[in-house]
């Protein structure tokens, strides 16, 4: 089962928490292509979910607050929206 773009950024955002992390963390973690990434990346940098830092990204305050209703949103379309592999 494809994943929505939702369950997409959500996935990224969580993966950049706390220390951040790497371009290559988020490929591996989130079980994409470094190209997909790039663009995942700079489209949430732009918006102001994730902030680069060298070569780290760190999930800004925004982020969370984006995350925060992303799960919001899964929880209520209960489980008919989980990935299942």
């Amino acid at each position: 089962m494809q994943r929505t773009n939702d369950q997409l950024i959500g996935q990224i955002i969580e993966t950049c928490q706390g220390e951040g992390a790497g371009k290559t963390k988020i490929v591996y973690q989130c079980n994409l292509n470094f190209k997909t990434a790039g663009s995942h990346l700079e489209h949430l940098t732009n918006a102001g979910l994730l902030e680069a830092s060298g070569t780290s990204y760190r999930t800004t305050q925004k982020g969370a607050e984006a995350l925060g209703h992303i799960v919001a949103l899964r929880t209520l379309l209960g489980p008919a929206t989980s990935s299942e592999d």
